[in-house]
């Protein structure tokens, strides 16, 4: 089995800012690390791996400082990494970035064949969730959205069942490989990393592969020229001025609490009354 786990190395969004002038994220100075819903995927293949055995091929596309998230995968136990790294590529929307990972997808593929593709459900610097989407398409894979169990996965008939979370519950869901997974948050609890398989990162060479390398074949397709995003402005939530009212229940009964917050909260939202009445009708 070859497995291929797509990440991507985001600035904490717990550090960021936004330049208060130019309504751009300032991205000096705050510090670098996996996208979290990425580590999901990655314990979810390492998981599989751990089962049937076989390789686990990290992807990035990012800057060249971005080997370090892809050392850190390697620490967990991964066996190869490769990093799509090249000018051409700056500037890139979530179009961009798809085209360009399925071509390292497809390079990947010519050294081993890929079984499983998997990526994060979203990253939380964009939170558009189109990139693994937009993969599969390019790639003409199978598609699973919102992973939250991997069921069974039977590599003699080629076919894997999930479980998926959906608005009206949980779908079983069977599909034939090759395929694509996005895997939901809190599926999973990542593994530690060992002293040595540490010792082991820091040294290991991730491959760089530059637009060539990476089998680009449209240049109009990444970077700045293959994004027809238009992103208007970025900006920071305004904090509230109002504090939190606090009700006392010691004083009133719980019913007189509760019927008293919702008379508040039917003041402020004028409306809410009649839609809740109209959705309990027939």
């Amino acid at each position: 089995m070859h497995i291929v786990v797509c990440i991507k190395q985001v600035p904490d969004s717990a550090q960021i800012r936004v330049h208060p002038v130019t309504n751009t994220i300032m991205r000096q100075g705050v510090p670098a690390i996996v996208n979290p819903y990425d580590l999901f995927s990655l314990e979810e293949a390492l998981r599989l791996k751990d089962k049937f055995g076989g390789k686990v091929t990290m992807l990035c596309m990012g800057p060249p400082q971005a080997e370090d998230a892809l050392r850190k995968c390697i620490s967990y136990g991964a066996d190869d990494a490769v990093l799509v790294t090249d000018r051409a590529f700056a500037g890139a929307d979530t179009l961009a970035t798809s085209y360009a990972l399925a071509a390292g997808i497809r390079q990947i593929a010519r050294e081993q064949a890929v079984d499983i593709v998997f990526t994060g459900k979203q990253t939380i610097d964009g939170d558009t969730a189109q990139v693994g989407p937009g993969i599969a398409k390019r790639m003409g894979l199978q598609l699973l959205t919102y992973v939250s169990r991997i069921v069974d996965t039977d590599l003699t008939n080629r076919t894997i069942t999930v479980e998926r979370r959906a608005e009206g519950g949980v779908q079983v869901l069977r599909t034939a490989l090759p395929c694509l997974i996005t895997m939901l948050e809190n599926t999973n609890e990542l593994r530690f990393a060992a002293l040595p398989a540490m010792i082991h990162a820091a040294g290991y060479p991730v491959r760089q592969w530059n637009k060539e390398q990476a089998g680009i074949e449209d240049l109009t397709k990444i970077g700045l020229k293959g994004s027809p995003t238009v992103v208007s402005k970025v900006f920071g939530p305004t904090p509230r001025s109002e504090k939190a009212e606090m009700l006392d229940i010691e004083t009133s009964s719980l019913r007189d609490v509760s019927l008293n917050l919702l008379q508040k909260v039917f003041t402020r939202h004028p409306t809410l009354e009649a839609d809740l009445l109209m959705k309990e009708l027939p």
